[in-house]
């Protein structure tokens, strides 16, 4: 059965759960091990960490953190942030992580895109793409990197083919634009990039309610929805989000 997934996003700063809004006004929500071992029991399909802080402190992602997350769950579990080598991939998914997320260092150095998904597998290889608006490139969508603080002049549809030929498995697009508002997914930069792939698309930033899931896969093509202050804030449950789009037709996992 082809199902669309539910996937909360544990954004980590500090070892800590946090969530933002545009990428900036961060609150402390709680342990990313415990989230995890809720998310899990909830019915969540996989689950994403996001060392959000890692690339703009130069560092390695808090391997250690990691570790206690994996620990606490059985669903897939993607880790992103200050990936930037094949040797730490191969470190994560020593620790149990199911695949690793990149964004800067897929940007610095394409070729590693390739190189991870011949060494381990392209199933193991996300490439997050965080997107801001900008009339100046054909797609009306800029890559941005660097947790959303450097542009790159990169037009994020031709990115996300790009990526596609070099062997990604899937692609995370981020809108800077909605992050963390609430008030619905990126609609038109999420379609565009799904339209232009043939990969898994996981539509992320935004989502406040039930109709913007439904949205996202309608209308923006998604195959999975990253969910985050939705859930964190208590608005929905993960029965709650499977049964509104259960009741709309659209394939979910029991």
């Amino acid at each position: 059965m082809d199902y669309r997934k539910i996937v909360p996003c544990l954004d980590v700063r500090n070892g800590r759960l946090v969530k933002g809004v545009h990428f900036v006004e961060i609150k402390d929500v709680g342990d990313p091990a415990e989230s995890a071992a809720a998310y899990t029991e909830a019915g969540a399909d996989e689950l994403v960490f996001l060392d959000i802080t890692a690339t703009l402190e130069n560092r390695k992602t808090m391997l250690d953190v990691v570790k206690r997350t994996v620990d606490r769950t059985t669903i897939p579990l993607t880790v992103g942030g200050g990936i930037g080598s094949l040797e730490g991939i191969e470190e994560l998914l020593i620790a149990g992580v199911g695949k690793v997320s990149m964004n800067s260092a897929a940007v610095k150095n394409p070729q590693l895109v390739r190189e991870a998904a011949r060494e381990f597998g392209r199933d193991k290889v996300t490439i997050a793409i965080d997107t801001r608006k900008s009339a100046e490139l054909p797609s009306g969508f800029e890559v941005m990197v660097a947790g959303g603080t450097k542009p790159t002049g990169l037009d994020a549809v031709q990115w996300a083919r790009e990526v596609e030929q070099l062997g990604a498995g899937a692609i995370l697009p981020t809108s800077m634009d909605t992050d963390g508002t609430q008030a619905g997914y990126d609609i038109p930069m999420t379609r565009a990039i799904a339209d232009a792939v043939k990969l898994p698309v996981i539509a992320s930033g935004g989502a406040g309610k039930l109709d913007h899931l439904y949205e996202a896969i309608v209308d923006g093509h998604a195959d999975a929805v990253l969910v985050a202050s939705i859930v964190h804030f208590g608005m929905f449950t993960i029965a709650q989000i499977k049964d509104y789009l259960a009741e709309r037709s659209i394939p979910v996992r029991r």
